[in-house]
């Protein structure tokens, strides 16, 4: 516990068997559960974990407990949140949990099939939503996160009450020396992207797996309806912003090379979360800015997307015109100039009230 809240970490995890028991071992004291979820893994991660389970050396003394609803005339709105909350599991990859030693802070949550980092980590919210968990975590498997930085990480949700605290590599002084430049430029890209679909425009480094959540950010997104693969710390940004979630970055370390095997093929990655991307701006943009608090930039953003097609339109008339060597109309260039200058415009506008509705929610 920190400050007397309960803290958990979720570990997803793929074919970790040389790393996993390291990540475990390595768990400060202060954590109260370990929910490491084996996604369909064909090593023997779930043996090296079954084994520090068995061991009693992670036993907990601290309690935990699924939330229960006691029926009464004023909280029907509870019960009927609690019956979701039910049903909602079969949303999630099938799976089973390993029930040996229920004294223990590891909980091994196994998948039946393989569903990805995202449904990965979905499970293991889930589990941690539904045991009332303060503030959960998220470290991945292969060691490439630093326990001793998971305080900074959590603090700020136990202490501070935020709802969603992330990671930042890509501040760290040494992020041009240590990380791959791949990496570096495909993590850079994708940070932009997210900026404008999330509308979180004040953070980087989105591809970060070193996160902490708190229990009202949970109850307040669809959690089986994360992104299940790798572009599931940007779909998750976007979910928070829509549920006016506040947001902030701390500093940590890259960290490569310390036995880790990388699964993600960055140059599929791009252009998959890419899409991605523009489709949750789009969802962003209707459901948080006209259903659940309209605002002017929902008018404007859609207005730039109109005069920008329009300018399209022109321009291809204008170039096609060109190419057959036919006069050109003033009328048509002038339509262009207006439609592409007054979209643009519409854009810009657009964009700053986004940026500026959206400083409340950095903290």
């Amino acid at each position: 516990m920190i400050n007397n809240k309960t803290i958990a970490v979720v570990v997803p995890c793929y074919n970790e068997e040389s790393q996993i028991g390291m990540v475990i071992e390595s768990m400060p004291d202060y954590v109260d559960r370990i929910v490491v979820v084996n996604d369909n893994s064909t090593d023997k991660t779930a043996t090296v974990v079954k084994k520090l389970i068995a061991s009693e050396r992670f036993n907990s003394t601290t309690d935990v407990f699924k939330n229960k609803i006691i029926p009464n005339l004023y909280n029907k709105a509870e019960q009927v949140l609690e019956k979701v909350n039910l049903e909602e599991i079969t949303f999630y990859t099938k799976q089973e949990i390993h029930k040996t030693n229920i004294k223990s802070k590891i909980v091994l949550i196994k998948h039946q099939e393989n569903g990805g980092v995202g449904a990965a980590i979905s499970s293991g919210y889930k589990w941690c939503k539904d045991h009332n968990i303060a503030c959960t975590a998220v470290m991945a498997g292969d060691g490439q996160m630093d326990p001793a930085e998971l305080q900074s990480i959590c603090e700020p949700i136990v202490n501070e009450h935020l709802d969603y605290v992330k990671g930042n590599r890509l501040i760290h002084r040494s992020a041009l020396l240590v990380i791959p430049k791949i990496r570096y430029l495909g993590n850079s890209i994708l940070s932009i992207l997210t900026k404008l679909a999330s509308g979180y425009w004040h953070i980087s480094d989105t591809q970060t797996g070193f996160t902490a959540i708190s229990n009202k950010a949970l109850n307040a997104i669809r959690i089986h309806k994360i992104y299940k693969s790798y572009g599931m710390p940007n779909d998750l940004l976007v979910k928070l912003n829509i549920a006016f979630c506040s947001i902030r970055e701390v500093e940590i370390k890259p960290i490569y090379n310390v036995g880790e095997q990388s699964k993600m093929k960055i140059l599929k990655v791009i252009p998959t979360v890419s899409w991605l991307l523009i489709k949750s701006f789009f969802k962003r943009l209707w459901i948080k800015y006209l259903f659940r608090d309209f605002h002017p930039l929902f008018l404007l953003y859609n207005a730039s997307f109109l005069l920008g097609f329009g300018s399209i339109l022109y321009g291809y008339k204008i170039i096609n015109h060109m190419v057959e060597n036919q006069p050109l109309n003033q009328l048509t260039i002038l339509a262009f100039i207006f439609l592409f200058i007054s979209g643009f415009q519409s854009f810009l506008f657009a964009m700053w009230m986004d940026i500026q509705d959206n400083e409340r929610l950095l903290k």
